[in-house]
């Protein structure tokens, strides 16, 4: 049986930020949604407003791949145990919820340094904010244009 919408982000919560805290997990249930809801660009055009499209994307987050560089990964969504944290924030950012400080940030990355670069994934994105580990971007103008 298919995971639902709400199984599949908690779970892509609990992979990719299940060590970062709550604020750490609401900055990444917050990129999904954001994506989910972009207006214009890569992220509207795949996504379609879809959850399920937004995770599943190819290149996007490794925690939606059963391997990863040609080798098996062990830390994928399949291989989560949501626990009540992971549903409630996935519910919170559903329900329309973000996190103030992320604006519209469309991507995170752990840079494992204490810096962030000014720009993510390139021009298209800009630093917003980091949250514990992980370094957010919000889009330039650039990004209507991928």
């Amino acid at each position: 049986m298919p995971f639902s919408d709400r199984e599949l982000l908690a779970r892509l919560i609990e992979c990719e930020a299940g060590g970062e805290g709550d604020t750490g997990m609401q900055a990444v249930a917050s990129v999904v949604m954001n994506r989910v809801y972009a207006p214009d660009g890569e992220y509207a055009r795949v996504g379609q407003q879809n959850i399920r499209n937004i995770i599943f994307q190819p290149g996007q987050f490794e925690c939606a791949t059963d391997y990863y560089n040609n080798r098996y990964n062990p830390q994928n969504i399949y291989n989560m145990n949501p626990e009540q944290i992971h549903y409630d924030i996935a519910d919170w950012a559903i329900a329309g919820n973000r996190l103030p400080p992320l604006g519209t940030a469309l991507w995170f990355f752990n840079p494992f340094s204490e810096n962030c670069r000014q720009n993510f994934p390139s021009d298209v994105g800009v630093f917003a904010v980091r949250i514990g580990k992980h370094c957010f971007y919000n889009p330039t103008e650039l990004y209507s244009e991928t």
